[in-house]
């Protein structure tokens, strides 16, 4: 697998929190998550090579 680019995301811990349980009721980390919700919208971005 690729190296995967690290950086720090400032959350709100309230939305960090219901981030966290959506992120369990789909059996994923929190950044497996994000990275889930945030490809499809990255794919459809004109030029995506993702």
């Amino acid at each position: 697998m690729a190296s995967k680019k690290q950086f720090l995301l400032r959350l709100d811990p309230r939305l960090y929190e219901v981030l966290e349980r959506w992120a369990a009721d789909e059996l994923r980390s929190v950044n497996a998550h994000l990275e889930f919700l945030l490809r499809p919208p990255a794919r459809r971005r004109p030029g995506a090579k993702h």
